[in-house]
């Protein structure tokens, strides 16, 4: 017999009445820790971060070099407001709410080119825990064209629905010609250190060259951070999928979506890199007879994406990358961090599951770094900094990996170098394989590792001849400084045999040892300051 409760009905039916759908705000109101923020610290740096990143992304769009204020304002122990302004296009009024107020609502998630943001997720989450925390709504202004006022509005999230809920809107006069403000207020915590907002806002001005800050601390305290060139970095490009790059549920939802009549002009249209005669050989192989795309059976399907495996296709291109560049990044770590030595690689783009990536590694060595702890690694994709989860990070995997003792760094095994060094690594993706929501470690593709390896290699051969140099110089100086000390008295002995002067003999052994030196250093390709 079938079960029933106590109002005489199958257990079934009960159940199903309880059984709704479950928006994405509601999701994420009970795992905010997916979202990164799952302690107040990192809260505040997730605002600024979303904040920063879309503003960013934004001057890109618009091909204006970024000018970004950011400032902190404490209110209470446990309560902050983060204000982030920057000179982008702006938002059209109707889209501002959904930008702001929805979760998975954004221009980028279907595009194949580098952008900071990718998910739709970012701003909104950040406007999320702001309700959760503080009941205040988010306030947002926006002007897009100099001889029109900007729109104001200060709303947040209907989790229920997940659209947004509007508590008031309006035009006003903003002495700005273009751009947008937002003011968020949350619960969280101001700390210093290698993961806070201070660490954060300084990162992204090494890895965005282009950029001028200004950033007022929770402490008052103004810091500025110039740029280091006016050149805007190179727009990325959009790109079609890469054959190889696709699996077999995403050829099905591309067939259904695609205008194309034909099986051959799907091919060629809907993909990258397929010309007439690869989308040819696709079909012979495929085995395919049907010709129109909307008439293909499910087992036509399944050979068709067979074939794009096997066929040989040529990497997708890759202009749809902008690295920050050597020179670009070089100029950026010298204006940052004080060191004696700098070095910077940037790789030629290479391929993941079809997607197009590049790695750029440098290091910074001695200065006032310290020599005894473990060298500073600063993680980065598509210029934003990673400042959590380091350890889950391939980035980090690589770094270990590779023998650092080859390049004069001491190693323990499964670790991180030791030595007066910062190393920085920036991976350049169109689709950044980040293990979660939260895009602070990357996953582990060997593909990715291998790329990382090859640049930290790159720069370590410089790094060992720096070092081999300094050391072979510094011992050098040490002979001919302790030879200098006894110059006295052998001038004091050759004058004695030579009856010459003693001072006009020290004098020009003191000149001998001087030219001596010059060679040497300049032999080792080190300037003579003396």
């Amino acid at each position: 017999m079938t079960e029933k409760n106590k109002s005489n009905e199958p257990m079934a039916i009960e159940l199903a009445k309880s059984q709704r759908e479950i928006s994405i705000s509601e999701f994420f109101t009970k795992n905010r820790h997916l979202l990164g923020y799952d302690n107040p610290v990192r809260a505040l740096m997730m605002t600024v971060k979303e904040a920063v990143d879309n503003s960013m992304d934004a001057c890109q769009e618009m091909k204006v070099i970024p000018e970004i204020f950011i400032q902190i304002d404490q209110l209470s122990e446990d309560r902050f407001k983060v204000i982030v302004e920057d000179n982008g296009p702006g938002i059209v009024k109707k889209q501002i709410p959904n930008v702001f107020g929805r979760l998975l609502y954004g221009s980028k998630f279907h595009r194949l080119r580098q952008s900071m943001g990718q998910q739709g997720i970012g701003i909104s989450a950040a406007v999320l825990y702001s309700q959760l925390t503080t009941g205040k709504p988010t306030k947002v202004v926006s002007k897009i064209d100099p001889q029109k006022p900007a729109h104001y509005y200060e709303l947040g999230i209907n989790t229920k629905t997940n659209q947004p809920e509007i508590f008031k809107e309006d035009d006003i006069e903003w002495q700005k010609n273009h751009g947008t403000k937002i003011e968020i207020e949350l619960e969280a915590k101001y700390q210093k250190g290698k993961q806070s907002v201070d660490e954060y806002v300084k990162q992204i001005a090494i890895a965005n060259p282009h950029a001028h800050l200004i950033y007022i601390t929770p402490e008052k305290e103004k810091i500025e951070y110039v740029r280091a060139t006016t050149q805007l970095p190179i727009e990325p490009k959009e790109i079609k999928p890469h054959p190889h790059g696709i699996e077999l549920g995403i050829l099905i939802k591309m067939l259904h979506d695609t205008e194309a009549k034909t099986v051959q002009s799907f091919l060629q249209n809907d993909f990258s890199r397929i010309g007439p005669g690869t989308a040819k050989e696709v079909i012979e192989q495929s085995k395919i007879t049907t010709k129109k795309s909307k008439d293909l059976e499910a087992d036509e399907i399944e050979r068709l994406f067979r074939a794009l495996q096997n066929v040989r296709v040529i990497a997708p291109p890759t202009d749809c990358l902008s690295p920050i560049g050597q020179e670009l990044l070089e100029k950026s770590l010298r204006k940052e961090i004080d060191s004696e030595f700098y070095v910077t690689v940037t790789r030629s783009p290479s391929v993941y599951r079809g997607m197009p990536f590049q790695v750029e590694a440098a290091i910074a060595y001695g200065g006032n770094i310290d020599r005894e702890s473990q060298v500073r690694l600063l993680r980065f994709a598509n210029r934003v900094p990673l400042l959590y989860q380091q350890g889950a990070c391939a980035i980090t995997e690589a770094v270990i990996e590779t023998n650092w003792k080859a390049y004069n760094l001491q190693q323990s095994s499964n670790s991180l170098p030791i030595g007066p060094a910062i190393i920085l690594v920036h991976i350049a993706s169109v689709w950044v394989p980040f293990t979660n929501e939260a895009k602070e470690a990357i996953a582990h593709y060997d593909e990715i590792i291998k790329e990382i390896k090859l640049a930290l290699q790159e720069c370590g051969r410089k790094l060992n001849i720096y070092i081999n140099k300094t050391i072979r110089s510094a011992e050098q100086k040490e002979k001919i400084s302790l030879f200098e000390k006894y110059i006295p008295e052998l001038a004091s002995s050759l004058a004695t045999l030579s009856n010459e002067s003693k001072s006009k003999i020290e004098e020009s052994l003191r000149k001998i040892l001087k030219k001596n030196m010059s060679n040497l250093l300049n032999e080792n390709g080190i300037q003579d300051k003396t």
